[in-house]
């Protein structure tokens, strides 16, 4: 874990949620940019993260956007990243794991993900998650508090005391509506998947449909008690 200073105070971080909480997501993406220059917006390209991408390009569009890769989204995932960059030419950078799957194989055993899910998240999403955020002094994410219990309490501003970073959540107040409604109203390109039961999508192999009533995130881990990758907790 880094050991580089926070640039804000726990003081400033929790003066700052408490006045923008109730401030729109592009009053919060600006606030974040004129704050910290070395930030960075952490894109899956799920609902909330493309609404973002669209709000941050025409505040910031030279913004850094980063995804990670883990070598097996979905090819409907890679379908709306190039749909991103054709329609906004976001300054979009890739981070992959360390290993190919041949060598993860190798190392761990074939279907790493259904025998070890922790370990297959922390290297295929964590550890290049790490190196992204090693560069930063702070990040923007797609969180949003009604997404899952362990984000429930998930400041607008808050310090990430797990990357020691300042981290920004702009529609952590947000419904799954409130997305929706943002996308629709400015066309903004998604990932297909959602029309089919897949509110929340991540890598194929832990991945599935979700029923109707199920909780959204139902179909991450299905069969595990698994509930996030990493990344948020």
């Amino acid at each position: 874990m880094s050991t580089k200073q926070l640039l804000l105070t726990a003081e400033q971080v929790a003066e700052l949620n408490e006045q923008y909480v109730g401030k729109t997501p592009q009053e919060i993406l600006k606030l974040a940019f004129e704050t910290i220059d070395n930030i960075a917006f952490a894109c899956s390209f799920g609902a909330e993260d493309v609404a973002l991408v669209d709000m941050i390009v025409k505040i910031k569009p030279d913004a850094k956007i980063f995804y990670l890769d883990t070598d097996v989204l979905f090819e409907e995932t890679y379908t709306v990243r190039d749909e991103i960059l054709k329609k906004y030419s976001a300054n979009l950078i890739k981070y992959s794991p360390l290993l190919t799957l041949e060598e993860q194989a190798d190392q761990h055993g074939d279907n790493l993900w259904a025998t070890d899910p922790n370990g297959c998240c922390n290297i295929r999403k964590v550890e290049p998650l790490n190196r992204a955020l090693s560069t930063l002094d702070a990040w923007i994410t797609g969180i949003r508090r009604d997404q899952a219990p362990t984000r429930a309490n998930a400041g607008v501003v808050e310090t990430d005391t797990k990357f020691n970073l300042i981290k920004f959540n702009p529609i952590a107040l947000w419904t799954w509506e409130d997305v929706w409604a943002y996308i629709r109203a400015n066309d903004v390109p998604y990932n297909v998947l959602h029309d089919q039961n897949y509110p929340s999508i991540g890598c194929t192999h832990c991945t599935r449909q979700v029923a109707p009533g199920e909780d959204p995130r139902a179909g991450r881990w299905a069969g595990n008690d698994k509930t996030e990758c990493g990344l948020h907790k």
